[in-house]
């Protein structure tokens, strides 16, 4: 990922992915290509990097228990509550309860929508960014023929 054009312009970093996909640590470093007239990063490098992360990880999760499903973020909000001056970074975590709660609701329901937080910190522990993603899955097979549901 670290070469996936989107985010290697913009200097979105993946230093790791937790086992299983249960997590991802993500550093957002400030360079001449992403900062602003405020010598801050620039909001749209921010709302990327946020963008991908879940979607990524509840796919593989899912994937990797069986599930056919389509996953992509719904909605966000953020909110910059300080100037990214310099490098940010965040981390997901996605625990087993979450886990069986989407694994639950797309057994019965067939598609499961819920927001998750993202909180991003300088170098520093300075809180600058809280985003919720609002993340959409669908079950692509329901049934036991296993026939596409679209």
């Amino acid at each position: 990922m670290r070469f996936y054009p989107p985010l290697l312009v913009q200097r979105i970093w993946v230093q790791g992915f937790d086992k299983g996909f249960t997590g991802v640590r993500v550093k957002i470093t400030k360079s001449i290509f992403n900062k602003n007239l405020n010598n801050s990063i620039f909001g749209g490098t921010i709302f990327s990097a946020a963008d991908p992360f879940y979607a990524i990880c509840f796919h593989q999760i899912l994937h990797r228990r069986g599930y056919t499903v389509r996953v992509w973020l719904k909605s966000a909000q953020i909110q910059y509550l300080k100037p990214g001056r310099n490098n940010l970074y965040f981390k997901i975590n996605i625990t087993e309860e979450e886990i069986k709660e989407a694994e639950n609701v797309l057994n019965t329901v067939g598609k499961f929508v819920k927001a998750y937080p993202v909180e991003m910190y300088d170098n520093e522990g300075v809180h600058c960014v809280s985003i919720i993603n609002e993340v959409y899955i669908r079950n692509l097979y329901t049934g036991e023929n296993k026939t596409v549901a679209y």
